[in-house]
């Protein structure tokens, strides 16, 4: 796929090794993704603190988020993934260790630390962009995105085979998925570091010296990054959808399995239904990428709020346990953050100095991630005390704000130079 839809051969084979590294994140990433909330449950007692490792996940990626920029900005993209997924490899074990041992506050700092890998797959998606043609920016970031979809997709599917992996090494059952974290994590960290050279953030500010251009100072402060984004009115819509759209697949998604679980479906099915959803969230981000090409980030962000709104009603009328409704929601939900994902970071992208870039974009990261932790943290809150179908409802408030959000802009199609 790559290599049809990349003319650059330095491109091509930067956008290969990034979708290759995607999926094998994908599956470190996501392989506990089914049973984190049953873990956080477990070892807590309490369902009214299952979604804190969710939370806490998301809360590491905001502040993993932190060294990754400043290292990618001083020495490249490469370094910087890295050690987002050697972060999160460490993470991972840290979990498995805390649910063998019964501590609840090894799992949060454990959390924290396996935070890392979205923070590097999140990244990534940026990294593709750095070489683009700017006329094909969108597509090359959605191909980097539906690369996930093998990994993640596959990744809650390793429950049922961690079962015996976990007696084998005579672990609970549901560490077993996090021992597939761990082997995933560690081959994307050393593809990168093999394979992705030239670095693509390095080799653009070559071409750009070599085009007649200013050496480009590196701008690693989040800081300086909101406030360059503040300033520019398609980079504010973008960040805008960003979070929106984030928290409002977050909130929902990480309550999914315990809704799930408390109306007894199988983890096999539980499984299943979040690999649809995953499914969801990368595998048309190409397709979204192309669109937003063509018709404009505002355009495909109005239709992400759209079918975010329409999952969210959907969750909200599906019973406990397993039905055709969820599957349905779930799915949309998926396809709905896709939309908002490559349209918001396109307009950010474009919108932005390329000087400014990964400052910004890492700051845009680390709000989705401060905000989606909130988020996070609020769901569990929500559906103790008021059910899961309060929790989608509210959801679906988020949702509508997203299209108001693009629907009242001020279309600008061009960058700051």
């Amino acid at each position: 796929m790559t290599s049809t839809t990349t003319r650059d051969p330095v491109q091509r084979h930067v956008v290969r090794v990034l979708v290759t590294s995607q999926m094998l994140g994908g599956v470190g990433l996501s392989a506990g993704v089914a049973v984190g909330a049953l873990i956080a449950e477990e070892v807590s007692g309490s369902a009214r603190w299952a979604g804190l490792g969710g939370t806490f996940q998301i809360l590491g990626s905001a502040l993993v988020a932190i060294p990754v920029v400043r290292l990618m900005a001083a020495r490249g993209r490469r370094p910087g993934l890295a050690l987002g997924y050697l972060v999160a490899a460490v993470g991972a074990v840290g979990i498995i260790a805390a649910a063998a041992i019964g501590s609840f506050a090894l799992l949060l700092v454990a959390s924290l630390l396996f935070g890392g890998a979205t923070t590097a797959n999140g990244q990534a998606r940026y990294a593709a962009t750095d070489l683009a043609d700017p006329d094909h920016r969108a597509r090359d970031l959605g191909v980097v995105v539906w690369a996930t979809t093998v990994g993640s997709v596959l990744g809650p599917n390793l429950v049922t085979p961690g079962e015996p992996v976990a007696r084998a090494l005579g672990l609970p059952t549901l560490a077993g998925p996090y021992v597939f974290s761990v082997v995933g994590l560690l081959l994307a960290l050393g593809l990168l570091m093999w394979r992705l050279r030239p670095d693509p953030l390095l080799e653009a500010r070559r071409r750009h010296v070599a085009g007649g251009g200013a050496a480009l100072a590196a701008q690693g402060s989040m800081v300086r990054g909101l406030r360059v984004v503040s300033r520019i009115p398609d980079a504010r819509l973008g960040l805008v959808t960003l979070v929106l759209g984030h928290v409002t697949m977050v909130s929902v998604m990480v309550m999914t399995p315990l809704h799930m679980a408390h109306g007894h479906a199988e983890l096999d099915v539980i499984g299943f239904v979040i690999s649809m959803h995953v499914l969801g969230m990368f595998a048309f981000s190409p397709l979204t990428g192309m669109a937003v090409d063509r018709f404009g980030g505002r355009a495909v962000a109005l239709v992400g709020s759209l079918v975010l709104s329409s999952a969210t009603v959907l969750a909200s009328v599906s019973p406990e346990g397993h039905s055709s409704t969820l599957l349905a929601g779930l799915f949309l939900l998926g396809l709905g953050w896709s939309c908002t994902l490559v349209a918001g970071s396109a307009l950010l992208t474009t919108a932005v100095p390329a000087e400014e870039r990964p400052a910004a974009q890492g700051a845009s990261d680390l709000v989705m991630a401060l905000v989606a932790g909130a988020g996070g943290a609020l769901a569990g809150v929500v559906v103790e005390v008021s059910g899961y179908r309060a929790l989608a409802l509210g959801a679906l408030a988020v949702a509508v704000t997203v299209g108001l959000a693009a629907a009242l802009a001020r279309p600008r199609t061009r960058a700051a130079a």
